[in-house]
């Protein structure tokens, strides 16, 4: 039986150095994260061979007398912390003591070091954790650390590190990362040796700014299809800038995540994120974010993992609540996606197009400027009794629920502060529906519109009760897989809610009673099909809520107009009223977009008016 025994120092150095080391990025973050709570104004960093060989990380912060510099590579020395009180209101990034001794250790390790106002500096230069020389030098005032060949005396941990691209693009996106969080402070990125015939390959120069947004510029550029948060509530301050509801980028974007200015990783902020937007849409989405959560120190630990990349809340559900409710409110104020484009110059040799006849068939232009003509299309549009009807007078079945659709949202809110009251001018290809306002022109999916409608609609109604019902005289037998049939059934009780009543008849047939009053009974059958492979695919242990949502939106999909449907100018109005009222008018609840914009600004740069 082994005997317990100490481990030699320098093997004990080298376990610790694992938790603290993982990869290049690892020690970049550490010495960044020193020269912030340094002072520092810049900080350059320097890479080769993705940090393999050599990172060098330079700042202009305080520097360190020689009594200092021989404490700091010492394990358990920092000047962060001095008494137990300390570790429950933590307002520096690197506070442990073990960053640099662990990163020495696994290493060649140069530090140089010059303090404010010395006339001198200091340089000790150490191999696999043992100090080889000290000495006296001149330097500029800040520190200068050098690591080279990391991990050589670790070859078992050397040979799991990825590609030198692979690397090199972890050390890029942490110190994007960590210049997002400190505008006031400039960083510059170099890839290579300064001393090669290219002197380096700058891939990250961003000179101090004078804020977020100059920053968010510098390192992004223009980013129309990110939205603004802004909020204060319970002691919290959020603020940054998040997908909108109508960007159709990756499915999986970038999350930089800040809390008291430190990157973290944390589970509830996750889960407030991904309830944020299913509110909206059921579309699984884990949308790029930028956000920055202030809280008191004395609130949160952040000394829950070695490289303190979690953190936990004293109020955990205060801090859920509060991000998910400001991100509801900055996703519900989302602007449509807005087209660029170029007009149409033919060449003289080339015949000119002509306009194809009924593409803009039955369009009629209202006439904005005509109090009459636009004050009585409002007064009808407003009437939730008038039944829409169709070219004979009677009542349309495509239209059902759209005088419903302009009742206000639960939440009290009215019509979205940046959709306007739009004119429709007309269908194209009995699709979309093209309609304008003071400040564009809009191309609308009357279907997906509707949809939107539909659903917002319906999720107001279940937060009292249930949806309207009508019973079938003779009910429907739906024969379905075995699969179909287990994902329905569990959540009968909840389909009556939304007014669908299905009852087990033998084998793999279900029978269907009633359907859902905003639902033609003949499409019953398919919507009820649709759901059952959407409910297939929801977890078992999923919460009532998101199945009323996913019912709810295959529900409002099916009683949606369909594309390649005509509309009066009366069922348009309806639709684009209702939308105006909806929540989240920029997507449908499967995520799809609703409408596209053609801007004021746009149409006359083309035209060349401005």
């Amino acid at each position: 039986m082994a005997r317990i025994h100490l481990l030699p120092l320098h093997l004990a150095n080298q376990i610790a150095a694992g938790e603290v080391v993982e990869r290049p990025a690892s020690v970049v973050k550490e010495l960044i994260e020193n020269a912030i709570d340094a002072g520092a104004r810049r900080i350059s960093v320097t890479m080769e061979l993705g940090g393999k060989k050599l990172l060098r990380v330079d700042d202009d912060g305080e520097g360190m007398e020689p009594a200092d510099a021989r404490l700091a590579i010492e394990r358990h020395a920092t000047s962060k912390i001095a008494t137990p009180d300390d570790l429950g209101a933590i307002r520096t990034l690197g506070f442990r003591g073990e960053a640099l001794p662990s990163i020495a250790s696994v290493s060649g390790f140069t530090l140089r070091t010059r303090a404010r106002g010395s006339a001198s500096g200091t340089e000790i230069r150490m191999n696999g954790g043992t100090v080889s020389s000290e000495r006296e030098i001149g330097a500029p005032e800040g520190t200068c650390i050098e690591v080279a060949d990391l991990f050589y005396n670790l070859p078992a941990r050397r040979k799991f590190l990825k590609s030198d691209s692979a690397e090199s693009a972890q050390i890029s996106r942490l110190v994007t990362q960590l210049a997002l969080g400190y505008p006031e402070i400039g960083f510059t990125l170099t890839s290579g040796s300064a001393a090669g015939p290219q002197g380096g390959r700058k891939l990250l120069e961003c000179p101090p700014a004078a804020g977020l947004r100059e920053r968010f510029y510098q390192l992004f550029g223009e980013r129309p299809d990110l939205v603004e948060i802004r909020k204060e509530a319970g002691g919290l301050k959020i603020h940054g800038y998040v997908a909108a509801l109508g960007d159709q980028g990756p499915v999986r974007g970038a999350q930089n995540v800040f809390v008291n200015r430190r990157i973290v990783k944390d589970r509830t902020i996750g889960h407030a994120i991904s309830q944020a937007y299913s509110v909206a849409t059921i579309k699984e989405r884990s949308p790029e974010v930028h956000l920055f959560i202030d809280v008191p120190p004395d609130r949160v630990d952040v000394n829950v993992h070695p490289t303190k990349a979690e953190v936990r809340f004293l109020e955990q559900s205060l801090v859920h609540e509060v991000l998910r409710r400001a991100l509801g409110e900055a996703l519900g104020q989302g602007r449509a996606p807005e087209l660029q484009f170029t007009p149409f110059a033919p060449r003289p040799s080339e015949p000119r197009p002509m306009s194809i006849p009924g593409v803009m068939a039955g369009a009629t232009v209202g006439n904005r400027w005509s109090d009459e003509q636009v004050s009585g299309a409002w007064r009808n549009l407003m009437n939730p009794l008038r039944e829409p009807t169709d070219s004979h007078g009677t009542a349309d079945p495509g239209s059902a629920g759209l005088s419903g659709a302009v009742s206000a949202h639960p939440s009290g809110r009215s019509a979205s502060a940046d959709m306007r009251p739009m004119i429709p001018l007309g269908q194209f290809r009995d699709t979309f529906i093209i309609a304008i306002d003071d400040d564009g022109i809009s191309i609308v999916d009357q279907h997906v519109a509707h949809e939107r409608v539909l659903f917002e609609q319906a999720m107001e109604r279940l937060t009292t009760g249930r949806l309207e019902s009508q019973r079938l005289l003779v009910p429907i037998l739906i024969e379905l897989s075995a699969a179909q049939r287990q994902a329905l059934v569990p959540h009968a009780a909840t389909l009556e809610r939304v007014g669908l009543e299905i009852e087990e008849f033998g084998g793999d047939s279900l029978r269907l009673c009633a359907v859902p009053a905003v639902l033609d009974p003949a499409d019953a059958e398919a919507a009820v099909r649709a759901l059952a492979e959407d409910l297939e695919g929801l977890d078992t242990g999923s919460r009532i809520e998101d199945a009323l949502r996913q019912i709810a939106a295959t529900m409002a999909c099916h009683a949606a107009v369909k594309a390649n449907y005509p509309l009066t100018m009366e069922k348009m109005r309806y639709i684009l009223e209702g939308l105006r009222r909806t929540a989240y008018s920029s997507v449908c609840p499967h995520g799809r977009p609703v409408v596209i914009r053609m801007t004021r600004r746009e149409i006359e740069k083309n035209f060349q008016r401005i």
